[in-house]
């Protein structure tokens, strides 16, 4: 091989890079950005406005009464008289313990009773047949004082047996077991046959859920922050927790009766650090049940005088979240991305915003359309808003009548031209000859 052809493919890479370079210099100077063009955007300027803003808890319902319904008396239970699980109304009977016992006692106790109102009558007697001797001074002081004594202590010992029998009464009646309240009952946890001991064994337990409460926990950061944002005249709490309480089921349907707040607790629990709140449902046709896990959502509340940006707009990258805003640079128009800090989110026409905390200010031209085609210091062409656009799309009704006269008319023309065209036809085939 020459030395001449050696040297010539050692340039040859040289060669081939210039080439390319002269190649490609002239395309990125006529896309703009890395040989993109500029990206077509839609901004919109952010400015201070009041939004409404509600809260979403995860609560639990509870019966608004729940009591246990416990023996009174020690006994065997010899019935459940109930459904476990159904409706009872308030005396409605339960169980029955065994009252053989009860009604024995019942029997020795008026017994007690007869016997001291007949000791009462005898003192009683007594006591009338000495007292006129004692005014005549034809017995002893001592005699006569001990009759009324005599008397007054059979009539204690009357009231005494009567204490007693009412008692025993009272016990006897505890052993039918009665609904202290109206609700829904629970399964019974003793069966026939069982021992229940007085004031210990547990029977049943009654809910009342008309109406029904719902406990639900707030975090004590979200209650600091939020108190932070009323007291800085950012955020407008609704009076003495006067809410409008909404719950979601969990398959995500709503329930149709709202309620309120009936309990806000102001001390923090120390095992969980939230605090308890409570709300207060209507719930006649019984459809919530004691123990669901629901959302609960409170509103009443709204954010005075924030910036909010669209959803789609904020983005989230290494250092947190940011947005792009339309800036200049050299004379064009790019895209420069902005740090936020974002807070709740805010419902408006149908569409979810974030709420910024920090980052933006009145006025900024914040980019919502065209997001996922940016890059920092890109490029970007600026367009209307997206109801101009719509706006322009559809043309005046006037333009439309005008098109739509225009081309019927112009049927008309083309419909009588042909009519016109096959009459002419016709009639020269019907002419002779010649």
């Amino acid at each position: 091989m020459s030395v001449a052809l050696h040297r010539s493919f050692r340039f040859l890479p040289l060669v081939l890079l210039a080439a390319l370079a002269a190649c490609t210099k002239p395309q990125q100077q006529a896309g703009g950005f890395h040989g993109f063009p500029p990206a077509a955007v839609t901004v919109k300027k952010v400015e201070p406005q009041t939004f409404p803003v509600s809260f979403e808890y995860v609560g639990q319902t509870q019966g608004s009464k729940d009591v246990e319904v416990r023996a009174r008396v020690t006994g065997i239970i010899e019935k459940r008289l109930y459904q476990e699980g159904s409706f009872v109304k308030a005396g409605q009977p339960l169980f029955t313990i065994d009252a053989r016992t009860y009604e024995a006692q019942v029997n020795a106790a008026k017994a007690d009773l007869a016997r001291a109102q007949a000791q009462k009558a005898q003192a009683d007697r007594e006591l009338a047949r000495l007292k006129p001797l004692a005014e005549r001074h034809a017995i002893g002081q001592k005699e006569a004082d001990d009759a009324a004594s005599n008397a007054d202590f059979a009539s204690a010992a009357v009231k005494s047996a009567q204490a007693k029998l009412a008692e025993l009464n009272l016990n006897l009646g505890y052993t039918k077991v009665v609904a202290p309240i109206s609700g829904l009952t629970s399964r019974a946890q003793k069966s026939e046959g069982s021992l229940a001991t007085q004031n210990e064994t547990l029977l049943t337990t009654i809910s009342q859920i008309n109406p029904i409460w719902i406990v639900f926990n707030v975090s004590e950061n979200e209650r600091l922050r939020l108190n932070r944002a009323a007291s800085d005249g950012r955020l407008r709490l609704p009076k003495d927790n006067a809410y409008d309480v909404t719950v979601k089921l969990s398959d995500g349907s709503t329930f149709p009766t709202q309620g309120k707040i009936n309990f806000a607790d102001t001390r923090v629990n120390p095992t969980t650090g939230t605090y308890e709140m409570r709300a207060e449902i209507p719930n006649a046709d019984g459809a919530l049940k004691p123990g669901q896990f629901v959302r609960v959502i409170l509103r009443g509340a709204s954010r005075v005088d924030v910036l909010a940006v669209p959803q789609v707009a904020v983005l989230d990258g290494p250092q947190g979240k940011f947005v792009y805003v339309a800036g200049n640079k050299d004379g064009k128009d790019v895209a420069v991305p902005r740090p936020v800090v974002v807070g709740d989110w805010v419902g408006t026409d149908g569409t979810n915003e974030w709420v910024v905390e920090s980052g933006l200010k009145p006025g900024d031209p914040v980019i919502v359309d065209g997001v996922a085609r940016l890059m920092p210091g890109g490029p970007i062409k600026v367009g209307p808003d997206a109801a101009a656009n719509a706006a322009a799309a559809s043309p005046p009704a006037s333009s439309k009548e005008s098109a739509a006269s225009a081309g019927t008319s112009s049927k008309e023309s083309a419909a009588s031209a042909g009519t016109s065209s096959k009459e002419s036809a016709a009639s020269s085939s019907s002419k002779p000859k010649s």
